[in-house]
């Protein structure tokens, strides 16, 4: 059902919206994580290092989808909150097709050029070829990836962040399922591990769509609704392309940092990449409660209440915090046991590489927090500037940090660079929170979807078809 996030206790609002989005992402990295579980312990370590290879190139295709998601779930979170329920329709509608088109052009130019991908990370000999048949394959169910994400950003919209939930633990134990029959008993290796997921995520993304066009029947609209808008498409993409470019930097960061990390051999990758799964689940849980709280953000901008996002901001740090502790605990404390769901006792080189990492990173979980809860209240408002110059900060760092301490410190050095980079990029973002760049109107004269358009003239104008 939907949800208006303007009214009532703010702090009881977010907690309430936000925890499902929350359950999601445990459900969701769940079966990210089973992947890697499977193939390195039904598989082996080869199998493990080659799924781990293509994380950073599959990165970049979900930097795209989750790009798109943030910039519909803004504006149609405003356009919710500000009640202009035609002109919502309208760009929930225009999202889809516009997603639907890249998700295909992206599919196609993927698929050519996957093996080349491959070879420009150095993707080392021994494991090159299962590592790009399950690139393919992934590539293969982008479309699954991108509508799914783009349904979820508009349940998330209209303030129903428990559908996505359903649906998630449903994909989740399916893939699980499937990995299993796939890999232990078909014995399809890599191959397995991709065809689960690209099932799972199909039916999940089939069925969300079928709910979400029930869900929208139930908001009452007048007149014709159109199915496409030139202009609204350009204030999604005002949100989405920097949007789509933060997330897409961090992806080809990645894969910079990928580079560094194969010249170190494939049980320094099979580590890094049972340790970056285990840092993955952290960092998105606290990025799915920064996306909890842009949502709501948008909503209470939209509705001219932004005495209430403040309160929203100390809501969600609380939240992130209660978070970040038992991942920090467990991470740093007992990282061998958490890496030995992924490897064999033997594997001791992968180990000793994976617990390096959490330790060096786990501890200023409580740093990047605070950053990403900022980022949630910039990216709401619309401030994507800010956004973006905080999150290039950190990317930037990172890679060359990475690359000038690789020589001295080896792979040591490339785990350093991530604590640096966040350090520098929270200042950034806090800095620009704290002097109110969010608001509307403040600064360079904007305004929030709904208040660009107060009486619903644009929506009058438009050509339906």
């Amino acid at each position: 059902m939907v949800k208006d996030l303007t009214e009532g206790r703010p702090e009881a609002v977010l907690w309430k919206f936000s925890i499902p989005m929350f359950v999601s992402v445990i459900f969701q990295q769940l079966y990210n994580i089973a992947d890697s579980v499977i193939a390195g312990k039904f598989a082996g370590e080869d199998a493990l290092a080659a799924v781990g290879a293509s994380y950073p190139i599959t990165m970049i295709f979900m930097a795209v989808a989750m790009g798109s998601n943030i910039g519909c779930s803004v504006v149609i979170s405003q356009l919710f909150g500000g009640k202009r329920y035609n002109r919502m329709k309208t760009a929930v509608y225009t999202t889809l097709i516009a997603s639907t088109t890249v998700a295909l052009a992206l599919t196609a130019a993927g698929l050519l050029a996957s093996r080349q991908m491959m070879l420009l990370i150095r993707t080392p000999e021994n494991i090159f070829d299962d590592a790009a048949l399950y690139l393919r394959i992934y590539i293969g169910g982008l479309i699954f990836l991108f509508l799914y994400n783009i349904a979820t950003g508009i349940f998330n919209s209209l303030g129903d962040s428990k559908t996505p939930l359903y649906f998630l633990i449903g994909s989740s134990l399916g893939n699980i399922v499937l990995d299993y029959i796939f890999v232990a008993w078909f014995h399809w290796d890599v191959a397995g591990v991709a065809w689960a997921t690209f099932l799972a995520q199909g039916v999940s993304c089939v069925l969300s769509l079928l709910t979400l066009w029930k869900r929208l029947g139930q908001i009452k609209t007048e007149g014709r609704i159109p199915l496409f808008s030139g202009e609204m498409l350009g204030k999604i993409c005002l949100i989405a392309v920097p949007s789509i470019l933060q997330q897409s930097f961090i992806s080809v960061g990645n894969m910079f940092i990928q580079t560094l990390v194969n010249r170190c051999g494939s049980s320094v990758i099979a580590g890094y990449s049972a340790a970056i799964k285990l840092n993955t689940f952290s960092i998105t849980s606290f990025t799915t409660l920064a996306n909890g709280l842009s949502s709501f953000t948008a909503q209470n901008i939209g509705a001219g209440k932004t005495e209430r996002v403040k309160k929203g901001f100390r809501a969600g740090v609380l939240m992130a915090v209660c978070v970040a502790v038992p991942f920090f605990l467990a991470y740093f404390f007992f990282g061998e046991t958490m890496l030995q769901l992924f490897m064999n006792e033997e594997s001791s080189l992968a180990m000793a590489t994976g617990k390096e990492f959490l330790r060096i990173v786990s501890p200023f979980y409580f740093v990047v927090l605070i950053k990403l809860m900022a980022d949630g209240v910039l990216r709401g408002s619309g401030a994507m500037a800010e956004f973006m110059a905080a999150t290039f900060s950190f990317f930037l760092l990172r890679v060359v940090l990475a690359y000038i301490l690789f020589s001295p410190l080896q792979a040591t050095g490339i785990w350093t660079s991530w604590p640096i980079g966040w350090a520098v990029a929270a200042g950034l973002s806090v800095l620009f929170y704290g002097k109110g760049r969010w608001e509307p109107g403040r600064f360079r004269g904007k305004t929030s979807a709904a208040e660009s358009d107060p009486e619903g003239l644009q929506y009058k104008q438009e050509k339906t078809i």
